[in-house]
């Protein structure tokens, strides 16, 4: 199966989760984050820096309880942009 190329919308959408991720993460380490979370620490920083814009469910998930962090709180900072321009 090919993937298909990110639109910008989604591009952006992973930019805006990186960017909860580490205001979330404030002054933990990153590399007990990602440790916690079961990701490298590289992983973790492309994620927050959006060179990642698009991690799977389950980096999600662990990035959450790691955070201790509301998984519905992440959906809604990926969705914000498709909210605002239906609203």
């Amino acid at each position: 199966m090919v993937r298909l190329p990110l639109t910008p919308a989604q591009i952006e959408a992973g930019r805006r989760l990186g960017a909860r991720l580490r205001a979330a993460r404030a002054n933990r380490d990153l590399t007990d984050v990602a440790t916690s979370a079961g990701i490298s620490p590289e992983t973790l920083r492309k994620i927050e820096t959006g060179r990642l814009p698009s991690p799977a469910f389950g980096t999600v998930v662990a990035l959450a309880q790691a955070l201790d962090l509301p998984i519905q709180e992440l959906a809604e900072t990926w969705r914000a942009a498709g909210l605002a321009e239906s609203a």
